[in-house]
């Protein structure tokens, strides 16, 4: 019997079909899972390829084989709820800064990944949740960011933020994004937010076009709750990684706690961190 690898590509890409030969070519005798439904499976179905529920890929799989860009890289993560299984990512996307491995080196990376010899992080997750009293309206284990902002020309809204049982703010602002390490390169960056390196223990809170000047971008610990809750009666969205999300009300609250199992992303021993910051995001470029 050879490994078996849960395979997660980017849809309808006929890159990440010849990628996926390449794979197979790697590693001959691997029995390859991708998901049985959704915008991630496939049809027809390669020799060597079997499709299954996501279950069975976490609690089957000795490796994730990414073939996409960062969003399909998420998707990824998100399938492992209780399991910590490596993920390898092949870039097949624009940017694919979490996607470290080019597809000139998939060959070489994949039979190196499965023994273990790869350059791997564990990066921070967090579990999310959005209450209306002792209602849940939506829950869910993210790897970049939880976000509430305003749908379209909506009111600039209030936000009581607090970090355990202590008030860090009041905030007026079109929203708040509560980051990972990971997603401090994404939407926060965007917003203005610090840049968190992958292994740092720590929560990126980035206000969204705040209205004082005093507002800033702050980073905390994860060993605390922090909360935001909807003071004003604002038209407000709260959204998972980009890919789940839920009208909040005045009064609903977000809570944001570490995440008990990490995503452990291998990497490419042929660049660093910050070589792909300054390559992939042009970082301190004048």
């Amino acid at each position: 019997m050879g490994p078996t690898i849960g395979l997660v590509l980017k849809g309808n890409a006929p890159e990440a079909l010849i990628s996926l030969a390449v794979a197979q070519r790697a590693v001959p005798n691997a029995v390859f899972l991708v998901e049985a439904q959704g915008h991630h499976s496939l049809s027809p179905l390669p020799k060597g390829v079997e499709a299954v529920d996501p279950a069975t890929i976490e609690r089957e799989a000795e490796l994730i084989l990414v073939l996409g860009g960062d969003g399909t890289l998420i998707h990824a993560a998100s399938i492992l709820q209780n399991k910590i299984v490596p993920i390898l990512g092949v870039n097949l996307g624009h940017i694919g800064f979490l996607t470290d491995v080019t597809r000139d080196e998939l060959e070489e990376m994949l039979p190196r990944a499965l023994n273990g010899e790869l350059p791997y992080v564990d990066r921070l997750r967090l579990d999310v949740a959005v209450c209306r009293g002792s209602e849940i309206l939506i829950a869910g284990r993210v790897l970049n960011d939880a976000v509430v902002n305003q749908l379209g020309l909506a009111r600039i809204a209030q936000y009581r933020i607090s970090f355990g049982e202590e008030l860090v703010t009041t905030l007026r602002a079109d929203g708040v994004i509560i980051a990972t390490p990971t997603g401090s390169t994404a939407y926060s960056m965007a917003a203005g937010g610090s840049i968190l390196t992958p292994g740092l223990n720590g929560v990126a809170i980035t206000p969204i076009c705040a209205h004082a000047l005093t507002q800033r971008p702050l980073v905390v610990s994860p060993d605390k709750p922090i909360t935001v809750a909807l003071e004003s009666d604002s038209d407000v969205m709260a959204s998972f990684d980009g890919q789940s999300g839920h009208e909040v009300r005045q009064g609903d609250v977000m809570t944001v706690r570490a995440a008990p199992i990490p995503t452990r992303l291998y990497s490419s021993p042929k660049r660093y961190y910050f070589q792909t910051l300054r390559a992939k995001l042009r970082w301190g470029e004048d």
